[in-house]
């Protein structure tokens, strides 16, 4: 009868072939890699794993490995995408895409531990983590700083156990390339989506919880993601008398608020008040306390918002109780608070580069909800062309640093009558706006995996 170790090691190199890796004749996508003798077991050090094809059989090795340290008792086991103890050889630049990390990252628990950065070897693995484990303490003496990414087992012959151990050799495979046909790659998918921590998300829901809680809200996001669609679907589930605006670069207090314009029929020199679309909206909110009225303020960091809030900021202040201060936004109109019945749906592009920085008192008055590119499904008018958002989704999740992924393109650049019309949406709106990302200095780690989606769908070249 086989041993713990000896059926999870079984297990681990079934795994590895099912998901298309080869190990055998003249042609090896890994070497394995056992130390599990009882003098290990005892004093530690025990482990056993996958290793870079290009290594030694045996003694130290360089670059990414996927690792299971064990117990010969029935004590919590370890799995760990690992370097070994000669440090980069081969994978530094693997290492350093930050896709690569947000693909651990997504499987690690709270019982796990991922680095910030696959690059650090120097950093010991946390107290929070180790001290779960002591039965692995003289182990981790020895791989503690090496290990990137990593999770407890707490027992590998259990349901949850083997998921893990799944996982990880799932994510191992998919970072060696393992997989050579669809049937391998989904299997990898598919282990993988079972221990991610990723959750499916309802924009519609989440949001609108928000509004209904904190009333004056946010979304941001890049062209395409839904954000002004969303703003007045919020608006209409509040069953909210809409008000509706877009800011720019020349909006001013007196177009927002409240200001004189001149009466270009008096046939003399005079002036008229002109009242703006949040004295109008607020006074309907006040005049009306049974119905909720909603402004929708789109692309609102366009504007300088100093000049064209004034002194209503103070208004907006989460939870305000303070009734002494009144503010007259125009016109001996004067405002105590905003009404409970009152809400702000603003939306704001993150892909926009020439925009300042947003004050840090309207993020501390707002909150803010990130709406993310994800897949739609097709309508009665347009195709949603799957595998092209997919190509760019990948691109972007496996180069873009946290920043960039701010400039993905949404869904909507994905929906066409037919595949002619999306071939012109890639020619004329997606490569355009990805050569100026570049231009910017933006996703250069990305440009060769630009340059050859764009050939393979329209024949054009990303530089000329």
């Amino acid at each position: 009868m086989m041993s713990k170790i000896e059926t999870t090691i079984k297990f681990v190199k079934e795994l590895a072939e099912y998901y298309g890796a080869k190990n055998k004749d003249n042609f090896n996508d890994y070497i394995f890699r056992s130390n599990t003798k009882e003098e290990a077991l005892s004093q530690g050090g025990a482990f056993f794993g996958l290793i870079s094809p290009e290594e030694e059989p045996s003694g130290p090795y360089h670059d990414l490995s996927l690792v299971i340290f064990p117990d010969k008792e029935d004590k919590p086991w370890l799995i760990s995408i690992i370097v070994g103890s000669l440090g980069f050889k081969n994978d530094y630049e693997l290492a350093s895409l930050p896709g690569v990390r947000r693909l651990f990252s997504s499987i690690v628990s709270e019982n796990g531990f991922c680095k910030t950065s696959f690059l650090d070897i120097e950093s010991s693995l946390p107290k929070q983590l180790t001290s779960k484990i002591p039965n692995l303490w003289k182990t981790l003496k020895s791989y503690s700083k090496l290990q990137l990414a990593t999770e407890i087992i707490w027992n590998p012959e259990s349901e949850a156990g083997k998921k893990i151990i799944a996982g990880f050799i799932a994510a191992y495979a998919q970072l060696r390339n393992f997989p050579g046909n669809a049937e391998q790659r989904k299997n990898v998918s598919r282990a993988i989506t079972e221990i991610s921590r990723g959750k499916i998300i309802n924009d519609e829901e989440e949001a609108l919880n928000l509004v209904l809680k904190r009333k004056f809200v946010i979304l941001q996001g890049a062209p395409g993601t839904g954000k002004t669609r969303l703003a007045k679907i919020i608006s209409q589930k509040l069953d909210a008398e809409t008000f509706f605006t877009q800011f720019h670069a020349e909006t001013s207090y007196s177009d927002f608020i409240y200001g004189i314009r001149p009466d270009l029929e008096s046939g003399k020199v005079s002036y008229v008040e002109q009242r703006g679309i949040f004295y109008e909206s607020l006074k309907t909110a006040v005049d009306n306390p049974k119905i909720k009225v909603a402004l929708i303020i789109d692309e609102i960091n366009r504007a300088n918002l100093s000049n064209v809030l004034g002194p209503i900021f103070y208004l907006f202040e989460y939870q305000l109780n303070d009734n002494s201060v009144e503010i007259d936004i125009g016109g001996k109109y004067w405002v105590t608070n905003i009404p409970s019945n009152y809400y702000v749906i603003c939306t704001m592009n993150t892909a926009d580069r020439s925009l300042a920085v947003v004050d840090f008192a309207l993020r501390r008055r707002f909150a803010w909800y990130t709406l993310k590119p994800h897949m739609i499904e097709s309508t009665e008018t347009n195709k949603f062309f799957k595998e092209d958002f997919l190509a760019f989704n990948e691109i972007f999740n496996w180069y873009a640093n946290s920043e960039e992924l701010s400039l993905q393109p949404g869904q909507a650049y994905f929906l066409a009558k037919d595949k002619e019309e999306m071939k012109n949406r890639i020619r004329y709106e997606l490569l355009p706006l990805i050569r100026e990302y570049l231009a910017e200095g933006l996703l250069l780690n990305a440009r060769d995996e630009f340059a050859k989606y764009f050939y393979d769908q329209i024949e054009e070249v990303l530089f000329e």
